[in-house]
């Protein structure tokens, strides 16, 4: 079993930067691809990313794509999570996730393992 915990969100206005990062304790990192996903109030979790074991693949939401980058130093046993360009849209709570296969998918379900999220505030 892995425990997951996020860190690095905040309040930013838009046009801002945050990074944030998932650290895990309990089994090593690499045994996981990891995923990224918010959820803001009123809606469902949704997809941001997912990042393979090695860190050779990642694939994004669409709303993600350009604009924030996943990465992982499974040394430090870490993903993180650089978003650019913030917009108050972004405003949610953000999950870090594991799942066994070697990546995630964009299915909630599919993960094993969830942190307890890390609040994003974008101010217009």
């Amino acid at each position: 079993q892995v425990q997951l915990v996020e860190s690095g969100g905040g309040l930013v206005q838009a046009g801002g930067s945050l990074r944030l990062s998932c650290a895990a304790s309990g089994r090593t990192l690499s045994r996981y691809g990891m995923g990224w996903f918010r959820q803001a109030p009123g809606n469902e979790r949704e997809f941001v990313a997912t990042i393979s074991r090695s860190g050779d693949t990642t694939y994004y939401a669409g709303s993600a794509k350009g604009r924030f980058t996943v990465s992982r130093d499974n040394a430090k046993n870490t993903v993180y999570l650089q978003m650019e360009s913030l917009k108050p849209e972004d405003t949610a709570v953000y999950y870090c996730a594991a799942d066994r296969k070697d990546i995630g998918t964009s299915l909630v379900s599919d993960y094993n393992y969830w942190g307890q999220g890390t609040q994003v505030t974008v101010s217009s």
